[in-house]
């Protein structure tokens, strides 16, 4: 590889930006494409694809062969609320890669004995959430109940790219959400961004059925959304 595409390669990495590294099998000739670039490569249907998939491969092309090294962003979720369904839903969401941390300014709940595998910040949001740099590869997750806390958290998330935005509680604790984050300035295009309530409607009852409409939800966010970006 050229000094200059591994350079370039290096600050996409460095700026979690997705890229994708193609090579001529037959030439050996090697470009760099950003995620951004993506929609107007010869190569972008099968670039999209592998992008979706997180996954590099050899594919074909007009009779001429590429390998697609494929250039990711460890995906984030932040979730907000050391709780039950956040127990459950940790070593779920690690289990398909993400990289998982649990933020709960509570230090009753948000211990390393709860969540033995995660980060754990014992914390308030809006002093944490700055330094983390949400970008589009970030979820953030509101599962506390407690507008002290999650409030500042969707502030954060709505002032930034990631991807998904979440917040636990019914249609009516939602609504008065809504009336909250409208008076701090959000308009009706911001707060539409937040999924709530939460998770897929899978009738989840139960703590881990919850988590599991979470992670698919998140999931199939992640995956529309790099289809849309790109």
């Amino acid at each position: 590889m050229r000094l200059s595409l591994l350079s370039e390669l290096n600050a996409e990495r460095a700026a979690r930006r997705a890229a994708i590294l193609v090579t001529d099998i037959a030439s050996g000739e090697q470009r760099l494409v950003r995620e951004a670039q993506i929609g107007s490569d010869p190569l972008a249907e099968a670039l999209l694809e592998r992008l979706c998939q997180g996954k590099s491969g050899l594919v074909e092309h007009e009779g001429r062969q590429f390998f697609l090294n494929v250039q990711a962003p460890p995906v984030r979720m932040v979730v907000i609320g050391a709780v039950h369904i956040s127990q459950a839903l940790a070593p779920m969401a690690r289990s398909v890669d993400f990289d998982v941390t649990i933020i709960d300014p509570r230090t009753a709940f948000a211990t390393p004995e709860r969540f033995p595998d995660v980060p754990v910040r014992a914390e308030w949001p809006d002093a944490v959430l700055p330094e983390m740099r949400i970008d589009p590869y970030t979820a953030v997750l509101a599962l506390t109940h407690d507008p002290k806390i999650d409030d500042p958290a969707l502030s954060a998330a709505l002032k930034s790219g990631c991807f998904y935005i979440g917040a636990l509680g019914s249609r009516k604790t939602h609504e008065r959400r809504i009336q909250r984050l409208t008076g701090a300035g959000f308009t009706e295009s911001d707060l539409a961004r937040i999924h709530a309530p939460i998770g897929l409607d899978i009738g989840a009852v139960s703590p881990a059925e919850i988590a599991v409409s979470i992670l698919a939800e998140v999931v199939a966010s992640l995956r529309k959304d790099r289809r849309r970006a790109a």
